[in-house]
């Protein structure tokens, strides 16, 4: 299953400068091609009488709300229930969603977007350039809280609305009439029609914010205007999304019913798979039953290259860390990636060195020098750092570990604190907690020491990880601070030359690697289980599946 990875690596990286330009090209071109937003089942298939798909969702939806949730599990359902002005086909291209076409200006600093007339929200209100202007306001705007308020740092006045200098209305971006959406940038960003697939900058219904406040995502509250709509959210249970008849695209859709299920006990996710409560399970299966999955449902095993990475924090504003770096790097390097990998997970995921993923476009990244030091070299080098930084065996450091509830999460929790105890000496209590608190604890930095972090890029450019490091980027949670590196990031956008933008990104993750704030532990893949009789299911590095590009076969 590691081949899978690897291939997918090399096929990137083997992209020639030409077929780079030519696929720049091809994204722009795209918003002048007709597309429908959802994929009809090809001729000659079967459908089954009821068109109805249950899916395993993981973790509880942290919220609904685009411009508020943080969770890959909200924006799940997020993508089945609002549309940007860009969307995604099944294999991952960007498509036009309810822009049916845009301009670029030939400095690629302003994109004009020209919207679908026939866009509706689920209430039958028009869906307006207005709209957009109200929901990307709503973003910056600090009395809104957004943790992905920076997302959009790139609009002209963004950053200054997000530090409170400027009012919302200071956005560059304007309702030229109801179907034309303008956006001024501050340099070119190369990755910004790839970034409006995220959630937060899908379009909230004005009227229904206004009316509702934070309620408005409530069942029988929240207007949307994507293929789907809510109709039921069970706590703990389920999330129930029924067809949205105003959707512009309504008549390719053929799913009718989705339910997203809470599944953060892997173990029965898949018992309740095999018992037929599921069609598909969420990204991640239990290790511990991959073995018996590989031998009785291979056919069913989907296993592919997930753009993400799995690391450990440390908060830099709090003892033990702060101003402490040699003790972070001897941390670090006394954890064991390829055991990890090989024997406590066993499902294909890669050992990380760095912090930017392979298969991230136009980009070859950093990696730690001591990857290629023997394991004897490193543990060394380890308990040098850590005798420097005031420990011995006689004065262990005790830490507090921290992760969200899940089995694979306790499991690597348990493996690194045996290798800190084996190697260093250090004394570790691991604390587990449920989502919404893990979270608010992280991003409060007032009592957490080291925790377990997830990041799933939210476009596919190396900067959607680096920006995790901007001293003002609301999910920097290891508290990383340096003047120079948010300098270098925002001198990255105003370079023409994509090999001239590599290098300083890849500087800029040297730099932060070498803070050691963070420790890398492995790249993802998503390996989840799916009925042979859903239809429609691409792999996609994005691992972004809208529910109207799928169907249930006759079975």
């Amino acid at each position: 299953m590691k081949k899978t990875a690897h291939t997918f690596r090399h096929s990137i990286s083997g992209t020639s400068s030409l077929g780079r330009i030519i696929s720049a090209l091809l994204i722009v071109a795209l918003g002048s091609i007709p597309f429908t937003a959802a994929a009809k089942p090809p001729a000659g298939v079967k459908l089954a009488e009821e068109q109805v798909i249950h899916r395993g969702n993981g973790a509880e939806a942290d919220s609904l709300d685009p411009q508020i949730s943080e969770s890959t599990n909200a924006s799940n359902i997020q993508r089945d229930l609002f549309e940007s002005l860009v969307s995604e086909a099944p294999d991952g291209r960007l498509i036009p969603g309810v822009a049916k076409n845009w301009d670029i200006s030939e400095d690629r600093r302003q994109y004009t977007f020209h919207l679908r007339e026939n866009a509706k929200w689920s209430n039958g209100d028009p869906v307006t350039a207005h709209d957009f202007v109200f929901s990307w306001r709503r973003l910056v705007d600090p009395a809104t809280g957004s943790r992905y308020s920076m997302m959009i740092a790139p609009v002209t006045n963004a950053e200054a609305v997000i530090a409170g200098e400027m009012p919302p209305e200071s956005l560059a971006v304007a309702a030229l009439d109801d179907h034309t959406f303008q956006v001024n940038l501050d340099a070119p960003t190369p990755y910004f029609l790839s970034m409006l697939t995220h959630s937060s900058v899908y379009p909230v219904h004005p009227p229904s914010v206004q009316k509702f406040g934070r309620d408005f995502t409530r069942p029988g509250n929240l207007i949307s205007n994507g293929a789907y709509v809510l109709d039921e959210w069970r706590v703990q249970s389920h999330i129930k999304l029924v067809r949205n008849p105003q959707y512009w695209d309504n008549e390719n859709t053929t799913i009718d019913e989705a339910y997203y299920y809470v599944t953060e006990d892997m173990n029965a996710e898949v018992l309740r798979y095999r018992a037929g409560g599921l069609d598909m399970t969420q990204e991640n299966l239990p290790v511990s039953m991959l073995d018996w999955i590989r031998e009785n449902l291979p056919e069913e095993l989907v296993i592919s290259p997930w753009l993400g990475i799995y690391y450990y924090g440390f908060n830099m504003t709090q003892p033990p860390f702060k101003d402490n770096p040699k003790l972070r790097k001897a941390l670090s390097m006394s954890i064991d990636r390829e055991i990890i990998t090989d024997k406590v997970l066993d499902n294909g995921v890669i050992p990380a060195y760095g912090f930017v993923p392979p298969g991230v476009l136009d980009y070859e990244g950093y990696e730690y020098p001591w990857k290629d030091m023997s394991r004897e070299e490193r543990l060394a080098e380890a308990r040098r750092l850590y005798r420097e930084a005031g420990y011995s065996e006689e004065n262990p450091l005790r830490v507090e570990l921290r992760y969200n509830t899940e089995q694979n999460h306790k499991k690597i929790a348990l493996a690194i604190a045996a290798m800190w105890k084996q190697n260093l000496g250090v004394l570790t209590e691991i604390i587990n907690q449920e989502w919404k608190v893990f979270l608010n604890v992280r991003a409060e930095k007032r009592i957490t020491q080291a925790f377990r972090i997830g990041w799933i890029g939210d476009y596919n450019d190396a900067y959607t990880f680096l920006e995790l490091g901007l001293s003002n980027n609301g999910q920097n949670d290891t508290g990383y601070a340096d003047p120079s590196y948010d300098k270098l990031l925002k001198d990255s956008f105003n370079t023409g030359s994509v090999e001239e933008r590599a290098a300083m990104l890849r500087q800029a993750e040297e730099q932060f690697l070498g803070s050691y704030g963070v420790a890398p532990i492995y790249y993802y893949v998503t390996s989840r289980l799916i009925k042979p009789y859903v239809g429609g299911y691409q792999s996609n590095i994005m691992n972004h599946h809208y529910t109207k590009n799928l169907y249930i076969k006759a079975h």
